[in-house]
């Protein structure tokens, strides 16, 4: 992997990381009501709650952090297939 594709590569895991986690808490407002979703330390939740939480919260993380490396996977191939990448 050259220098720059690490570089984007880092920078596009922290974006999908960003989004994942501003959508995750969107998803969960909507969907409980509540502003945070429960940490599995939280005693006062139930096993139901934390168990939804961490499944709802896994699938958006994977659904994010997948699109984003495609689109970026894409954007970087057709960039050096055509010859738009400047240096």
């Amino acid at each position: 992997m050259q220098p720059v594709e690490k570089a984007a590569s880092l920078g596009m895991g922290m974006l999908s990381g960003a989004l994942a986690a501003a959508l995750f808490k969107r998803v969960w407002k909507l969907a409980s009501g509540q502003d945070d979703a429960p940490d599995a330390g939280d005693l006062g939740r139930t096993w139901t709650e934390i168990l939804v939480a961490a499944a709802v919260q896994g699938a958006i993380f994977g659904l994010v952090k997948a699109a984003v490396h495609r689109a970026g996977a894409q954007t970087f191939r057709h960039r050096t297939i055509t010859g738009d990448v400047k240096h």
